[in-house]
């Protein structure tokens, strides 16, 4: 596969998904940076605004197996990972598998879930593999994680621990539509019965096993100049260094936006980086990393607000 064609596999997937879901182009796009770079995303935002629509979408497109999680607060970690249970017939254990053996997976409101569920999840985004009694259970090379959560004011929601939240390459923050998507969305509507079914789509399957690993060596063959190498990482000791962080972003955080941009470059048909593309996914990809001070917090600044002083500052390649 070359660049026009990864182009044109990309531009298919955006135009199945646009078929069903109006005014999230860019959030759409950033989840395809995210497959492409083997990162998990975490959408944000309130009820209602397509969230679990859009991720149940790129899997309709994706013809990879797909699992969904309903996190609520009394899930536990083995309804997640799976349990092994006594075979009489056999007179041995036999793993009764969860939903996270799967290649995409839907964790939709992952913050309702408690603290020790949530943490379930920890190994399996960082190693690919779960440990179930001692056990070390494969996922594949393939486990793409799509969360989704409420805006952790919310009553009922738990936040995730940093650790966790490092894992994610990008925090996607969704908000309502603005009023003519929201008109539009309903036109749309305004044509189908009343029932649940009559809102779903089948999709066409656009990108199997085969075109995606085929699209992650395009983005593999993508090689970063020294120059938007060195940017990054001035980019992210400035945030353990600025006076409204009190948490910086760690390594981890500078390599996971580094292959971010790779992907980004090779969807926009280009075999090289541009600054641009490092400013674009900037605030995706460290939105959830950096904690802010007590004197941030209390002026009323948001992490976006601090990312793009940061920005601001730092001098770009040129």
């Amino acid at each position: 596969m070359d660049l026009s064609e990864f182009q044109s596999l990309a531009a298919d997937i955006r135009a199945e998904v646009g078929q069903v879901v109006q005014g999230q182009e860019t959030l759409i796009d950033t989840l395809l940076v995210a497959l492409f770079a083997r990162g998990h995303c975490l959408i944000e935002g309130p009820p209602g605004t397509a969230k679990t629509l859009v991720a149940r979408c790129l899997a309709q497109v994706v013809d990879l197996d797909f699992g969904r999680i309903q996190f609520t607060p009394d899930l536990m970690p083995s309804d997640v990972l799976g349990v092994n249970l006594f075979n009489f017939e056999t007179n041995e254990f036999r793993l009764t598998k969860g939903p996270i053996f799967t290649d995409m997976l839907l964790a939709d409101e992952i913050n309702r879930a408690p603290p020790k569920t949530q943490s379930a999840l920890l190994q399996a985004m960082n190693e690919n593999e779960v440990t179930i009694d001692g056990t070390n259970y494969p996922l594949g090379r393939d486990f793409f994680i799509v969360a989704t959560q409420n805006p952790i004011e919310q009553h009922g929601t738990y936040p995730l621990p940093e650790a966790q939240l490092d894992r994610f390459l990008f925090k996607l923050l969704v908000d309502f539509p603005d009023r003519q998507t929201e008109i539009d969305i309903l036109i749309r509507h305004a044509d189908l019965p009343l029932d649940a079914e009559s809102g779903r789509k089948d999709l066409r399957k656009v990108l199997d096993r085969a075109k995606l690993h085929e699209g992650h060596e395009v983005v593999g063959n993508i090689r970063l100049d020294e120059t938007i190498l060195t940017y990054i990482v001035d980019l992210i000791r400035a945030t353990r260094g600025d006076g409204d962080v009190q948490h910086g972003a760690s390594t981890r955080a500078a390599d996971a936006l580094a292959g971010a941009v790779r992907a980004k470059a090779a969807l926009e048909g280009r075999d090289y980086a541009i600054p641009d593309d490092v400013q674009a996914l900037f605030a995706p990809a460290l939105r959830h990393r950096i904690v802010l001070g007590p004197m941030a917090e209390i002026d009323g600044r948001t992490s976006d607000d601090v990312l793009a002083a940061i920005l601001n500052r730092t001098d770009a390649p040129r």
